[in-house]
């Protein structure tokens, strides 16, 4: 049987919690990123293997996308843009963008807006270099990956504190890191979708 005393599952945790934390990243690299900052604000992660596995698991599903690309052709990028709406005239510009700067497209897709699907998918469709795609694609985790360690590190240690005075500071805390999480997704998305929208370079 086994023991799910509170003891014990701090003692588990740093085993079973990486790997965990690992496939989370790779899926939803954002909210297990905060998370997983917000407990090594605790002591009960290493906030340098935390930053490690953000950066990974997010390089990692880009290079997915970059292969569905690469492998899939026009089609997929057809059938991509089809279903999230993306107009003719932006793919377009998406493409000519390659042609001028194809490392700068992808770290600004990757570090500031939510056009990370599309245009990772059209970089393996128009056969950028892989290692040039994944240099761009680190350095631009690298920019995400800090900000989000640091704002669930900071909410972490803030609960830590606050919770010694007021009582369910700590929780109320760490639902604000969540809102702080959702909120930056919910404005990277707009922007996407502003781009799409309006055609803007």
């Amino acid at each position: 049987m086994i023991d799910l005393s509170s003891q014990n599952f701090i003692h588990l945790l740093p085993y079973w919690g990486y790997p965990l934390m690992f496939v989370l990243m790779f899926f939803e690299g954002p909210f297990a990123t905060m998370i997983a900052a917000f407990l090594a604000s605790q002591g009960l992660f290493n906030v340098g293997i935390v930053f490690f596995l953000s950066v990974f698991g997010d390089v990692l599903g880009d290079i997915g996308l970059y292969h569905i690309g690469y492998f899939g052709g026009p089609h997929i990028i057809k059938k991509t843009q089809r279903f999230l709406k993306i107009k003719d005239s932006t793919i377009e510009k998406l493409e000519g963008k390659f042609h001028q700067n194809s490392g700068k497209l992808i770290f600004y897709a990757k570090s500031t807006t939510g056009l990370s699907y599309i245009t990772f998918t059209l970089a393996g469709a128009l056969r950028m270099k892989l290692l040039k795609f994944i240099k761009y694609s680190i350095l631009g985790g690298l920019v995400w990956s800090s900000l989000l360690v640091f704002l669930g590190y900071f909410f972490g240690y803030a609960a830590e504190r606050i919770s010694q005075y007021v009582k369910y500071a700590g929780i109320a805390i760490f639902i604000a890191a969540i809102i702080a999480v959702i909120m930056i997704s919910l404005i990277k998305k707009r922007e996407s979708a502003e781009i799409l929208k309006n055609g803007k370079e």
